[in-house]
């Protein structure tokens, strides 16, 4: 029903897999332990606590030189040559709605609950999606032009290349582009961009190189995907249009300066944990 009311047509394959694909089995998921490396860090690790599909799990992170860390605080934001560290938090193709937990103890990824419930999307995200560590959109400031504050999180990354990435994974990506979402009244950026290693890495290079249909199914799914909970379409600046490159790093920067003055203690965390800066 809800692809049938979005203005996109979605491949068969996508189509069948909202009513058969699995909020975890179907997607690459970690062991109850993963050791990995990534750009400018040192080995760490992913380690899992709690049953996946329950309250209890956590996926926590671990440095071989500092023990537990934050995968908000302590990854850095830069790359290699002009990247950015994308923590995955949902696997494309999969239903859990996962995120790191900004309120919890050294920000593990957590399933999302809302009124005591596991949420889960009600079809499958066809991208890989997390965020984009030491940013924050600051629910303090209001945007000039488009008069919303920012949703309180990390800036969310939108992941377009050809493979599914394991939650928990860091992935070196390029920033493509940013479209700006309207989310009960609050700004929720959505950054657009692909693996570096991804074979599409070559071919993209900003917002306009993207093909149509992506770009259109990725602010479809957006707009629609809470109407199953009788929550309204969600809304999008600057004309519903996809902002380029130079002004999604804009963004980028933006937000991480705001997670400097959240992190500092310039900024009144509230109920964030943003641990010593």
């Amino acid at each position: 029903k809800l692809l049938n009311n979005m203005k996109f047509s979605a491949p068969a394959t996508l189509v069948a897999a909202l009513s058969s694909a699995s909020a975890w089995s179907s997607t690459p998921f970690i062991s109850k332990t993963r050791v990995f490396t990534a750009a400018a860090l040192n080995a760490f690790s992913v380690d899992q606590s709690g049953e996946a599909a329950t309250e209890s799990f956590r996926l926590n992170f671990k440095s071989a030189d500092a023990g537990a860390i934050s995968p908000w605080h302590d990854i850095p934001l830069e790359g290699s040559d002009g990247s950015y560290n994308m923590v995955v938090e949902i696997p494309k193709m999969t239903k859990a709605k996962m995120e790191v937990a900004t309120k919890e103890e050294k920000n593990p990824i957590a399933q999302d609950i809302k009124k005591g419930n596991l949420r889960d999307y009600h079809g499958p995200i066809f991208w890989n999606y997390g965020c984009l560590p030491q940013t924050w959109e600051d629910p303090n400031v209001e945007h000039p032009e488009l008069k919303v504050n920012g949703d309180d999180d990390p800036i969310d990354v939108v992941e377009i290349g050809s493979a599914a990435l394991g939650m928990g994974i860091v992935k070196e990506v390029k920033v493509l582009g940013v479209l700006a979402m309207i989310d009960d009244g609050e700004l929720d950026w959505k950054v657009v961009a692909v693996a570096t290693d991804d074979p599409l890495a070559s071919e993209y290079n900003d917002i306009d190189d993207v093909p149509e249909a992506v770009k259109s199914g990725i602010r479809e799914w957006f707009r629609w995907y809470k109407t199953p909970d009788d929550k309204p379409l969600n809304g999008f600046g600057f004309d519903e249009k996809f902002l380029d490159a130079a002004t999604a790093k804009a963004v980028i920067a933006e937000t991480n300066e705001a997670w400097k003055k959240l992190r500092s203690g310039e900024t009144e965390a509230g109920k964030l944990w943003v641990g010593k800066a």
